[in-house]
């Protein structure tokens, strides 16, 4: 059977079980934390600082968060204000400090040690702790069910989000679980005898932490490098070699080029000399350069740029930085412009299947485009690069590369800029990629689909 619990307070007697935290030995008492104290719970003074003086003030930070003391943070005390404060005031070997004020430090729980200050200066708190004095025979005991109560004092702040604060009456209330005498320090004993093991245990546990945080995207990065070396799935001998694909490539540009529907590149360059290739790749891949696989162009950067007076209710619809969501440019947001100002603009008309590219502000972010049949008037982007695939059929691949440590590195190694981090349009026509035959483009691409959810749920965990 329970133990019916009652606490007298003056004359009145009322019966407090439901708060009673749990049941303990019928060797034992409960008792409220005031019970215990030898000096009143309460928090210090605000303090006058000083550069020098002949007594320090404890400040919070004191009390650091790995659980020791570190008096060299403590200031110094105005000797100007030394006399307001009482002999009692001035903190003592085991005191024990409960940090009173702020999110993220309020609550925690501190024990003091004349060891702890090798200097042997006075101190005194300051008002952002709360000391508790309890007799030195059971302080460690009531140290150690204090940092237990820890969880809770750090969620009983009132006030601000930014300055909460605990009273001292939250902490007097605390019931206190007492043993006899003897068991106390068999209890602390213990405690202590564990504490290297715990500690141990919470570095382990921390490091794994880390590790399930940052394992799924290591892995993720792993796996596309994997990808673009060619080492993600195995090559077939059946497969039509990359070179063959890209001649196919090149023909097909030299055509446009012929028609006049793009401009030739004066300084195109069809040979990568061996110094340049970063790695080895299989011998029916090929290296290229983005420029081999792609138009590029750039969205328009003139004085026509729109304007908010040239935005319309209904129009063409006008994408920006602004517009890219995830892997896609999105239509949630985006802005309309008048077919007249669709006219005056230059470059940045898009078409089904584009890739955008930024090269301002989040360097190589990209993103594909894919045309709403609501709007046929067109689409258009400004101050953003153009990536148009001359084989539609690498979108995947070439997706899957702009995602590679191989493409963010690159990526790094060209940006310019502090204030405004940019990279000039033509580096990303020098990319270098390493180019799989098309079917062994296909088959990494569908790996990477069967992996990468797999590994989402990692994240999940």
């Amino acid at each position: 059977m329970p133990y019916a619990y009652c606490e007298q307070i003056g004359k009145e007697i009322r019966d407090i079980s439901d708060e009673i935290p749990f049941e303990i030995p019928e060797s034992w008492e409960w008792c409220r934390l005031s019970d215990l104290a030898i000096k009143e719970i309460k928090r210090g003074k605000s303090p006058v600082y000083a550069d020098s003086g002949s007594v320090l003030v404890f400040a919070q930070k004191c009390n650091v968060k790995t659980g020791r003391i570190n008096i060299t943070l403590a200031k110094y005390l105005s000797d100007s204000v030394i006399s307001k404060y009482p002999q009692e005031e001035y903190m003592q070997d085991r005191d024990i400090i409960v940090n009173s004020t702020g999110t993220g430090t309020l609550g925690r729980i501190g024990l003091y040690s004349d060891r702890d200050n090798p200097n042997n200066l006075p101190l005194v708190p300051d008002s952002h702790v709360t000391i508790v004095r309890v007799c030195k025979s059971i302080s460690q005991y009531i140290y150690y069910i204090l940092k237990w109560y820890q969880p809770y004092l750090e969620e009983s702040g009132e006030g601000s989000t930014k300055q909460k604060e605990l009273k001292a009456d939250r902490i007097k209330e605390l019931f206190i679980p007492i043993p006899p005498l003897a068991e106390q320090h068999r209890i602390v004993a213990k405690i202590e005898e564990l504490l290297p093991y715990i500690e141990r245990y919470g570095k382990a546990e921390e490091h794994l932490t880390t590790l399930n945080t940052t394992f799924p995207e290591a892995l993720k990065k792993s796996i596309l490098q994997e990808a673009v070396q060619g080492k993600l799935v195995p090559q077939n001998p059946d497969d039509e070699p990359a070179s063959v694909l890209l001649e196919r490539i090149r023909a097909e540009k030299q055509e446009l080029i012929k028609q006049g529907k793009i401009k030739k590149n004066k300084n195109e360059s069809v040979i990568i000399t061996r110094d340049k290739i970063p790695y080895e790749i299989p011998d029916s891949w090929v290296w290229c350069k983005l420029s081999d696989l792609a138009i590029l162009e750039n969205g328009d950067r003139s004085s026509k740029y729109p304007v908010e007076a040239d935005y319309v209710e209904i129009g063409i619809p006008f994408f920006g930085a602004k517009d890219i969501d995830g892997d896609m440019m999105s239509f949630q947001n985006v802005r309309f412009i008048s077919q007249q100002k669709y006219d005056e603009l230059g470059n940045g008309k898009l078409v089904d299947g584009d890739i955008i590219c930024l090269l301002r502000g989040s360097v190589g972010k990209t993103a594909k485009f894919e045309a709403n049949e609501q709007f046929d008037t067109g689409f258009i982007c400004a101050q953003m690069l153009i990536i148009r695939l001359l084989d539609k059929s690498l979108f995947g691949y070439i997706s899957s590369y702009f995602k590679s440590p191989d493409y963010t590195n690159y990526v790094e190694s060209k940006v310019t800029g502090t204030a405004v981090r940019q990279m000039p349009a033509k580096e990303m026509g020098n990319l270098l990629i390493p180019l799989p035959p098309l079917a062994e483009q296909h088959r990494i691409v569908a790996k990477i689909e069967e992996i990468m959810p797999m590994i989402e749920r990692l994240t999940l965990r």
